[in-house]
């Protein structure tokens, strides 16, 4: 049965805490709806109502434009070893670009002021409601590592060329939201 709550109880941060991967989702009226999978080595729970995540270049940028365009944010957490459970954060997204002094204290309070190359932004998640659910029907998964696959990547374009893939296709969304994304 899901039972759900008003802010994040010890036993969800501890949940959290032991996850290696969770699932963004957003959308916007008359926009496609996006699920991304992200690792939780950049998640930060902030307090039992707010959690952050540094989020690093990709493909596309659609929590942003989601964001941009007042849609709701939901986070899921699935247990993949273990006793099976679910959580979901639900909430209202916010975005904290690179440049920003809000982008800055995230990255002196957690990264010791270091930005790691390919981050673009921070998603940060004012959370109205937290549910769990039995988790079931969760398959159990073996964690075999993170992939070093998008590091590389960062490191071959350089920051010159992350700049470009940046304007390139982060700057709208798949639907042409404008994610408001810029360059310090």
């Amino acid at each position: 049965m899901a039972k759900q709550f008003p802010a994040m109880e010890d036993t969800h941060q501890h949940f959290i805490a032991s996850q290696k991967i969770f699932f963004t989702g957003s959308g916007a009226l008359g926009a496609r709806t996006n699920i991304s999978p992200r690792p939780t080595e950049h998640l930060h729970v902030l307090d039992p109502n707010h959690v952050a995540y540094l989020d690093l270049t990709g493909s596309g940028s659609e929590t942003a434009a989601h964001v941009r365009a007042y849609g709701p944010v939901t986070l899921m957490f699935c247990a993949f070893d273990g006793p099976p459970s679910i959580l979901r954060l639900y909430g209202k997204g916010r975005v904290a670009f690179r440049g920003s002094s809000d982008y800055a204290g995230f990255l002196d309070r957690f990264y010791g002021g270091v930005e790691l190359l390919g981050a673009r932004q921070v998603v940060s998640l004012a959370i109205d409601l937290v549910q769990t659910s039995c988790g079931y029907g969760v398959p159990l998964f073996a964690y075999a590592g993170e992939r070093p696959v998008l590091a590389r990547w960062a490191e071959a374009k350089g920051e010159a060329g992350l700049r470009a893939y940046r304007a390139e296709k982060n700057a709208v969304s798949l639907d042409g939201l404008p994610t408001g994304f810029r360059e310090p």
